[in-house]
């Protein structure tokens, strides 16, 4: 399956809750989900009560929705995720946290996921002194994370961090100085998701 282009504010809707894809937006009245929280399709009104599979297919579109991630790449990190020592679900939600687009995100750098995929693909982001541009990259426990140290790259995160009025999680800590940076404290947790998520639906979908 190729990569979902279509209106965004569609898979909120589709969800039932607010997925934060459209940056500063969706903290706005201008935020579609807040306006028409009901699924998209002209027959929204006529559909019945979801299915025991509609339930848990549902709780899973989100946090693939969440991440941006395609359905080959969340049953990878499932995989990985079933084979791990610990919680299925807490070590799935680890992994796709983990995500570089996603820490960038967090950090503020990139008003949606998207937008962070966009400045971890064009050079904008470097891991430990390194450049890295796939998004995917799984960051670890004590890594450094800064903008790389040119002007487009500067320009295009400060003007991201003047709009960004959330909090740090709590895995992550902002490095002070004219070149913004980060440091991952610790592997982040099901807990440190913005979103509720329940990780049984999910493994139990997986597992059939």
């Amino acid at each position: 399956m190729a990569r979902y282009t279509g209106p965004v504010c569609r898979l909120c809707r589709r969800d039932g809750t607010k997925l934060f894809l459209k940056g500063s937006r969706c903290d706005t009245p201008k935020c579609a989900f807040e306006r028409r929280d009901v699924p998209p399709g002209m027959h929204q009104f006529r559909r019945g009560k979801l299915t025991d599979y509609g339930v848990h297919l549902r709780e899973k579109q989100k946090v693939k929705h969440y991440y941006g991630v395609l359905e080959r790449q969340f049953r990878g990190y499932y995989d990985r995720a079933n084979r791990a020592k610990g919680n299925t679900g807490d070590v799935l939600m680890t992994l796709l946290e983990r995500r570089l687009d996603n820490v960038v995100h967090r950090l503020g750098w990139g008003q949606s996921r998207k937008q962070a995929r966009q400045l971890i693909n064009h050079g904008h982001i470097t891991v430990n002194g390194g450049r890295v541009d796939v998004p995917s990259y799984q960051t670890r426990a004590g890594d450094v994370i800064y903008v790389k140290n040119r002007k487009k790259s500067l320009q295009l995160v400060l003007a991201n961090l003047a709009d960004n009025a959330r909090e740090l999680p709590e895995f992550l800590t902002s490095i002070e100085g004219p070149i913004p940076g980060g440091r991952l404290n610790r592997l982040p947790e099901s807990g440190d998701v913005s979103i509720p998520i329940q990780t049984q639906l999910i493994i139990e979908l997986c597992s059939k």
